[in-house]
């Protein structure tokens, strides 16, 4: 990890996670930038998929949160009080970091007079759905953004952004400021933020391929089908003639969590030409020289990845 700045005395940072695979990566990759900033870290999440403290002993983490939104507002205002109550006065808390999920977060910000940023960690295009729903409520305090200039003052070095037409559309409807940060990933590589073990014995099978010549298939973390979806998906891979390397998480299949998914005549099949794990290194496979395709679900994280990558994808 690279060395953090002086420690930024009155710029402590919270951020608030969304127990989600596809969305605490993001939130720990920002929050290792902010921290090489010089910004001391606290991570707020619900006790449910709790990211791995022990991966990020730079951050403090605090797992007080036990359900989302309607039940997170008083015990995270509770905690942030304490916080506050005991906090040097020169060391003072900066802000509240949260995912857009997490609209509770900025509640308690503007209960406690505090800068709330969100950070959405979908496609910008997921923005256009507030547009739809101009008059309810609890929408207005999804799209918040810091009114300070400490925090418009890093150059994150970005230049335009990958679905900036997506962006200028929502900007004209809202007239809101906001800003277009990442790849994050690149920015801030750090250790793993995986709720599931990664297989890295995947890597030593890729180094055995030729360049370009394999397949990469995975629909990530939350992504269910039926057995006859799967059976497809494989007979498909077989007839491709392809190696490949997939993807096939246990609980993949819906009621069906158990190891063994794929037939026995699936595997005689293609032995020999796939690699076949629960769940991968993904940045590190895609950056690999032997894969030349991802067949992905299109997930947010996924796609970014890919595309820095220039890993051409089947969607």
């Amino acid at each position: 990890m690279e060395k953090p700045e002086a420690r930024k005395l009155g710029h402590w940072m919270v951020l608030v996670v969304y127990p989600f695979q596809g969305h605490i990566n993001p939130m720990l990759q920002l929050a290792t930038i902010l921290y090489t900033k010089g910004f001391p870290i606290t991570i707020a999440h619900p006790q449910f998929n709790s990211p791995n403290h022990e991966n990020h002993p730079e951050f403090h983490f605090m797992a007080t949160i036990t359900a989302l939104n309607s039940n997170c507002e008083a015990p995270f205002q509770q905690y942030m009080e304490e916080m506050m109550k005991v906090e040097d006065p020169h060391d003072r808390v900066a802000g509240v970091v949260y995912d857009g999920f997490m609209h509770f977060a900025q509640v308690v910000a503007n209960n406690l007079k505090l800068p709330g940023i969100n950070v959405r960690t979908s496609a910008a295009a997921t923005l256009l759905l507030f547009a739809v729903f101009p008059d309810a409520h609890h929408e207005k305090c999804y799209i918040s953004f810091p009114r300070t200039c400490e925090f418009e003052s890093f150059n994150f070095g970005v230049d335009n952004s990958l679905d900036e037409s997506t962006l200028i559309k929502f900007k004209n409807i809202s007239h809101l400021k906001f800003f277009s940060l990442g790849p994050f990933h690149k920015l801030a590589p750090s250790a793993s933020s995986s709720l599931l073990k990664e297989d890295t014995s995947c890597i030593s099978w890729l180094d055995k391929q030729a360049p370009e010549s394999v397949i990469y298939i995975s629909f990530g973390s939350m992504v269910r089908m039926d057995e006859k979806e799967l059976v497809e998906i494989a007979w498909g891979l077989a007839n491709s003639e392809q190696p490949f390397l997939w993807v096939v998480r246990p609980s993949l299949v819906r009621g069906n969590s158990g190891d063994d998914l794929l037939p026995e005549s699936f595997k005689e099949r293609v032995e020999g030409r796939c690699c076949i794990v629960k769940w991968a290194p993904q940045k590190e496979v895609l950056a690999h020289g032997a894969v030349g395709g991802f067949w992905s679900h299109c997930g947010w994280n996924s796609t970014l990845e890919s595309v820095c990558e220039r890993v051409p994808m089947l969607c």
